[in-house]
């Protein structure tokens, strides 16, 4: 009698996992070798874009009903039309002063009204925009330059042990040594979140009072949409010279200012030299220039 025969273990050895934001990707290089630095302005381009496209959809779509809510309800149809106007009024001029407090560098709304609140879901619109254009990481790129350049306006400093620092798995060694580093010389808690899920649920569950995260365009636009309406958070993207997911570099020494914006004993001065960061040009190339 042959013995039993023994089970076999087919195993896949992977150089990559991919995040579900990027299972689209077909293996091919990414342009520019993964870095999609954009200017501020593309965002304001898209964003205007695709408000005047939401608004004019709804325009076109209460000229085609309103002759029949008008059998229904008489006079209604007008009422509607001056709703729509007063809507579009309030978008437009919201979004004007989310422009201006940009390029005059000072919040002219409350947070809750700016980076903490419907400009996140502005991010997230004109981000599925663009995304049918082909143009999601570049004008991603930009959204996320502008919500810091909001969020670093009035951003305060926090105690030891009150910042943490989000970092993903898919960092090169050098880029991950120095973050390292960073988080030793200003003894900062690092998470290295493998999923969204697990960044979003050790922020609930150590409630830091600040966030550094570090992501792609795409988990950037997508985290910050869930979280920084309850956590200040600046966001810094990557370069993805080897694809999505593997061996992304970072600017460091953007790192290190976003850092030093929340920690106390630095705070002088701190918040100003990462404020005019964000408006000169960020290094090109892959992560010999940024790591």
């Amino acid at each position: 009698m042959s013995d039993a025969a023994h089970p076999q273990l087919i195993r896949i050895e992977v150089d990559r996992r991919l995040g579900h934001e990027w299972d689209e990707w077909d293996g091919r290089p990414l342009p520019n070798q993964g870095n999609y630095d954009s200017p501020p302005r593309l965002f304001f381009q898209w964003s205007a874009a695709g408000l005047a496209a939401a608004l004019g959809v709804v325009a076109l779509g209460l000229y085609l009903l309103g002759p029949r809510i008008g059998l229904l309800v008489a006079g209604l149809p007008a009422y509607l039309w001056i709703s729509l106007g007063i809507i579009s009024g309030a978008a437009w001029f919201w979004w004007l002063l989310i422009l201006t407090s940009y390029a005059i560098n000072r919040s002219l709304l409350p947070a809750a009204l700016a980076e903490r609140g419907p400009f996140l879901r502005l991010m997230r619109v004109t981000s599925k925009v663009a995304d049918r254009f082909g143009r999601r990481d570049w004008v991603e790129n930009a959204a996320v330059k502008v919500y810091n350049a909001l969020a670093v306006v009035r951003a305060k400093a926090v105690g030891k042990g009150e910042l943490l620092l989000l970092i993903p798995r898919c960092l090169s060694k050098r880029s991950l040594e120095g973050v390292l580093a960073l988080s030793g010389k200003y003894e900062v808690p690092v998470f290295v979140a493998t999923r969204g899920q697990l960044a979003r649920r050790v922020i609930k569950e150590r409630r830091p009072r600040a966030v550094v995260a570090v992501a792609c365009e795409r988990d950037m636009v997508s985290g910050l949409h869930d979280v920084a309406g309850r956590v200040p958070v600046l966001g810094l993207t990557m370069t993805l010279p080897a694809g999505p997911c593997k061996d992304a570099g970072i600017d460091l020494v953007q790192l290190e200012k976003w850092v030093q914006v929340f920690v106390e004993e630095v705070r002088q001065g701190g918040r100003g030299a990462a404020g005019q960061e964000m408006r000169s040009p960020s290094p090109q190339g892959g992560e010999g220039d940024r790591g």
